[in-house]
């Protein structure tokens, strides 16, 4: 009875300091600092299309930042983010607060080390990224990967990325070419049925 009870003590202060050490790191939107400098290739309101447009994109440290601010940084996660425009009424891309909970940024560019001068990536846009408006933040991530510092480009300014309709030029040749086809079958056919009436 003794060992159950220890058993049952050493289960709850396992999953205690799990729930405790969970909770720790969660980061919230709110109280990160806007501590990296991101800039992105489009113009607002550019027209990209998946497949086929890249876009470079850049990040580097605040000038505004103390020295030393970035210590915790380990990597730069990139990402696209929905702008406002292309959030309303889907809520499966509304942005929360709670960053385990936001839905805004769902699209990953790239994650590298972080390096104080820096860095720089070319993206091509994803064939899955769906049709929308987006910008893109960049979250400095710490050891464990939470989420300490953010930058972003500006929402307002955000581009617009059109999704392959999976229509190719190769399918569209194809329908031309069998349309053409039946319609030629049609005319040789009736062309026929026609001779043979006549004699």
């Amino acid at each position: 009875m003794a060992r159950s009870e220890l058993a049952m003590a050493l289960l709850m202060a396992v999953l205690a300091a799990g729930c405790c050490s969970s909770a720790g790191a969660v980061a919230y939107l709110s109280k990160l600092p806007v501590a990296l400098d991101v800039t992105a290739s489009p113009s607002p309101g550019q027209v990209l299309h998946a497949g086929e447009d890249v876009i470079t994109v850049t990040w580097a440290l605040n000038a505004t930042q103390p020295a030393g601010a970035d210590a915790a940084y380990k990597n730069v996660k990139v990402s696209l983010c929905y702008a406002p425009a292309s959030q309303k009424e889907r809520e499966w891309r509304k942005t929360h607060d709670d960053l385990k909970k936001d839905k805004t940024c769902q699209f990953k560019v790239t994650q590298e080390p972080y390096a104080g001068a820096g860095g720089k990536v070319e993206y091509r846009v994803a064939l899955d990224i769906p049709t929308a408006s987006y910008y893109v933040r960049a979250y400095a991530l710490d050891g464990s990967g939470t989420q300490v510092a953010y930058g972003q480009t500006p929402p307002a300014a955000a581009f617009n990325v059109v999704s392959i309709t999976g229509v190719t030029t190769s399918i569209k040749v194809a329908a031309g070419v069998f349309s053409a086809f039946s319609v030629a079958s049609l005319a040789f056919f009736f062309f026929i049925e026609k001779r043979k009436k006549n004699n």
